[in-house]
C-alpha cells in the first residue's frame, strides 16, 4: 500500500478536501507476502482490491500530474472537474473494502488494508477504527499496532504510541520502521517520553539514538533513515562532534547520487565548523555545486568566517533549525533555551587539524 501522493494531496486540500496525512511516521509493510497470503478465494479476493487500491492511486497521480501539465499549455480540466473523478475512482475501491468486509467480517488482514487505504487518503479516525478491529482479530500481528501508535502519536495520548510501538517490536523485532517511528516519537516528545519513561532528557536522547541505531543496523542502505538520524544530533546540547560526524560519514557512503552527496557535505560543514575544523569544512563546502544548495553554502562560509575572528555567536548561525520538540497538545517547544550569542559547547570535540 502507498501514502497518497505529494500532488494528489495537494490538489485535493486545495480544492477543500478535508485530507491530511503524517509525513513523519511510516506504516508497516503492507503487500500480500508481508499479510502471508495463502491461494485461499478469500485472501485472492483481498490480494485483488489491494492490488486495484495501488492500481488506484498510481492512476490518481498520474491524472494529476498530466492534468499540471494541459494547464501549463492552456488546457486542462477544471479542479472541481478532476477532484469529481478521483473521488469517484477512490469511492470505487472503498466500496470494494466495504464489500468484503460484509462477507468476510473477521477477516483481521482486510481491516488492516482498508485502514491503510483510508489513511492513505487522509481518513485519519476511519483509518484507526480499522486498525482496532483488525488489532482486536489478530493481536500477534504488528502492523496494527504499529498503525495504531502512529495515529497516537498524531491524536494522542502520546503514551499508548509508546506502548503500542513497543508492542510491535516485540511481535516482530527485525522490522526497521518500528524502531525508528519509536525513536522520533520519543525524540519529538521527549517531556512526554521523560514521564513516561522516567529518566531525564540526557538519557531519552540516549534511547532515541539506540532506536535508530537499531533501525540502521537492520536497514543500512536507507539513506532517508540514516539522515534522520544524524540530524537528530543538532537537537542535543552539548553536540556530540565525533558521534554527528561519525553519522554524517556513514550517510556520505550510501548517499544515491551527487545531489545527495552534496547535501551531506553541507552537514559535515556544518557540524565541522562548530568543532573548529575550517579547512576540512571548507573542502566540503568547496565540493557542493548544486546551485539549490547555494544559500546554505552562503550561510555556512559567512559562519565560518566569522568563527575565525573569533565571534562568540556559533549557536545562532550554525545550530539552524534545530530538531523540534513537541509537546503531548501539539504544540512545538522551542529548543533554543541559550542565550542569544551563546556558544555552542562540543563534547567529545575531535583534535584539530594540523594549521588550525
Amino acid at each position: 500500500m502507498k501514502y497518497l501522493l505529494p500532488g494528489l494531496l495537494g490538489f485535493l486540500l486545495m480544492v477543500g478536501a478535508q485530507w491530511a496525512i503524517a509525513d513523519t511516521m511510516e506504516q508497516a509493510p503492507r503487500d500480500a507476502d508481508e499479510l502471508a497470503f495463502t491461494n485461499s478465494p478469500q485472501d485472492k479476493q483481498l490480494e485483488k482490491i489491494m492490488e486495484d487500491d495501488d492500481a488506484a492511486m498510481d492512476e490518481v497521480d498520474k491524472w494529476i500530474q498530466d492534468n499540471n501539465a494541459f494547464k501549463s499549455q492552456g488546457a486542462g480540466e477544471s479542479k472541481s472537474q478532476l477532484n469529481q473523478r478521483i473521488m469517484a475512482r477512490l469511492d470505487a475501491v472503498r466500496k470494494s473494502y466495504e464489500d468484503f468486509l460484509q462477507r468476510y467480517p473477521t477477516n483481521a488482514d482486510a481491516y488492516l488494508a482498508f485502514g491503510s487505504f483510508l489513511e492513505d487518503t487522509g481518513d485519519e479516525d476511519g483509518a484507526s477504527t480499522q486498525y482496532e478491529k483488525s488489532r482486536e482479530l489478530n493481536p500477534r500481528n504488528p502492523a496494527a499496532w504499529n498503525d495504531l501508535a502512529n495515529y497516537y502519536g498524531e491524536n494522542g495520548p502520546i503514551t499508548n504510541s509508546f506502548i503500542y510501538y513497543a508492542k510491535a517490536i516485540e511481535l516482530n523485532s527485525n522490522e526497521p520502521v518500528y524502531y525508528e517511528n519509536l525513536a522520533t516519537t520519543v525524540y519529538l516528545y521527549r517531556r512526554d517520553a521523560m514521564q513516561f519513561y522516567g529518566i531525564r532528557e540526557p538519557q531519552i536522547f540516549d534511547k532515541a539514538l539506540v532506536l535508530y541505531q537499531k533501525a540502521i543496523q537492520l536497514d543500512p542502505d536507507n539513506f532517508a533513515l540514516q539522515t534522520d538520524y544524524a540530524e537528530s544530533y543538532y537537537g542535543i546540547k552539548p553536540l556530540r562532534t565525533n558521534d554527528a560526524l561519525a553519522a554524517w560519514t556513514n550517510a556520505l557512503k550510501i548517499a544515491h547520487d551527487e545531489t545527495e552527496r552534496e547535501a551531506v557535505y553541507i552537514h559535515l560543514a556544518r557540524v565541522k565548523i562548530a568543532a573548529g575544523r575550517f579547512t576540512e569544512a571548507q573542502a566540503h563546502l568547496d565540493a557542493v555545486t548544486n546551485s539549490q544548495y547555494d544559500v546554505l553554502k552562503r550561510h555556512l562560509e559567512s559562519t565560518m568566517a566569522e568563527r575565525k575572528k573569533g565571534v562568540p555567536s556559533l549557536y545562532n548561525m550554525v545550530f539552524t533549525n534545530p530538531p523540534v520538540e513537541v509537546a503531548s497538545d501539539g504544540n512545538v517547544i522551542s529548543n533554543d533555551v541559550s542565550p542569544p550569542n551563546a556558544t555552542a559547547v562540543l563534547t567529545n570535540p575531535p583534535p584539530p587539524a594540523a594549521g588550525q
